[in-house]
């Protein structure tokens, strides 16, 4: 009678427990209850991560803040010019004197009767602006290789300046008066060349005055005046 009480208790207990893993491996196939819970834990971050779309819309705008900033200015901004633009110029004023040459001038020579042996260079300004006769003329007679001295007391004060259509003048002596000089002979053919600024080189197209046709006489006395602003000037030597 004991053995069947404890056979019939063994039972029971076992029954319990086959009962109690079947409503164990119930749950778990429903999905529900703590395992639930941890699945909803579990998609938390996807939850989180969908919700990251949003702020790449935040981060367009935040590059668009950028684009404001200095590095990401328009390049119209900072375009510099191609290294080949050519510098402008300064343009030359239409009021700058010039040299006096043969291009902006005309040139006359006129033997005269008195002072005898003499002759008169007469030279006008022909451009739009001054310009200044510096020195003296380099004078070439024929096919001489020397140009005339100057004579040193001559010198004027200051640079013989011509305003347009105005003339500066220099005396030339051709030959001494009382036939001491030596060399004597006619030249038909005159050029008169220009002096720059520093008196020791020759600027500008030469000056080609006529002469009269039965030439002029000149010998080694052969002397010119520095220019002079006046004829009466360049007539006392």
């Amino acid at each position: 009678m004991s053995n069947f009480r404890t056979s019939r208790t063994r039972l029971v207990g076992a029954a319990a427990t086959v009962v109690l893993a079947t409503l164990s491996l119930t749950a778990c196939s429903e999905g529900t209850g703590v395992q639930d819970e941890g699945a909803s834990a579990a998609t938390a971050p996807t939850v989180n991560s969908s919700s990251v779309a949003p702020s790449s819309g935040a981060s367009s705008s935040g590059s668009g803040a950028n684009s404001s900033s200095p590095q990401a200015r328009p390049a119209t901004a900072i375009t510099r010019p191609a290294a080949n633009t050519p510098a402008s110029k300064a343009p030359v004023s239409a009021d700058k004197p010039v040299t006096c040459e043969g291009s902006n001038t005309k040139t006359v020579a006129a033997p005269l009767n008195r002072p005898v042996n003499h002759m008169l260079l007469t030279v006008t300004n022909t451009g739009d602006r001054t310009c200044f006769l510096y020195g003296y003329p380099a004078l070439r007679f024929g096919e001489a290789q020397a140009v005339p001295p100057v004579i040193e007391d001559s010198k004027p004060q200051a640079v013989v300046t011509l305003q347009p259509g105005e003339s500066g003048y220099a005396s030339v002596n051709l030959s001494a008066t009382d036939g001491s000089g030596s060399n004597g002979h006619t030249v038909n053919s005159l050029t008169v060349y220009f002096r720059g600024r520093s008196g020791d080189e020759s600027v500008g197209a030469g000056a080609h005055p006529s002469l009269p046709a039965k030439g002029v006489y000149v010998d080694d006395s052969l002397k010119v005046t520095y220019w002079q602003q006046s004829m009466d000037d360049a007539l006392n030597w």
